[in-house]
């Protein structure tokens, strides 16, 4: 079975957790928390299935945002920012997690804080349509990360 890490690293250069450098993408305490519930640190098998389970809630919730998009149904895409932005944020992908809650706010006819009033729906969509290419891109790349961590399934 192939190593859980790319290369042979000094455990200090992989941070406090002893996890491969994440990058931006994902914040090693909030993913180290997960896998603490793993039974065989070996198999990672319960980890695994909440991460993939997560690859498949995604991929599902970007053909609903599509939709809502197309639809213009600012309300539904608030409320799928804020569905993946709760299951983001228990993984760590912190990328993710702050582009799913501009959608949210955005979707709540406010500016990307959630703080200030947007009462033009267009321009919400619009503000929207710029968020999806980007926490699409965000995704795939944590996907990656994660695929290459848990390794050939």
């Amino acid at each position: 079975m192939a190593s859980r890490q790319d290369s042979q690293e000094d455990p200090s250069d992989a941070g406090s957790t002893g996890l491969p450098d994440f990058g931006d993408n994902i914040d090693p305490l909030t993913f180290e928390q997960i896998l603490e519930m793993d039974d065989d640190e070996e198999e990672r098998e319960f980890s695994k299935s909440i991460v993939f389970g997560f690859f498949e809630q995604a991929e599902a919730t970007f053909v609903k945002m599509d939709a809502s998009l197309e639809s213009k149904d600012v309300a539904q895409l608030s409320s799928l920012g804020h569905f993946l932005k709760g299951s983001s944020a228990t993984l760590g992908l912190t990328k993710v997690k702050d582009a799913c809650e501009k959608i949210q706010h955005f979707g709540a006819y406010k500016d990307e804080t959630g703080t200030i009033e947007v009462p033009d729906k267009e321009l919400c969509l619009k503000r929207i349509k710029e968020t999806m290419e980007p926490l699409k891109q965000d995704y795939a790349e944590a996907e990656t990360i994660l695929k290459r961590f848990y390794g050939p399934t």
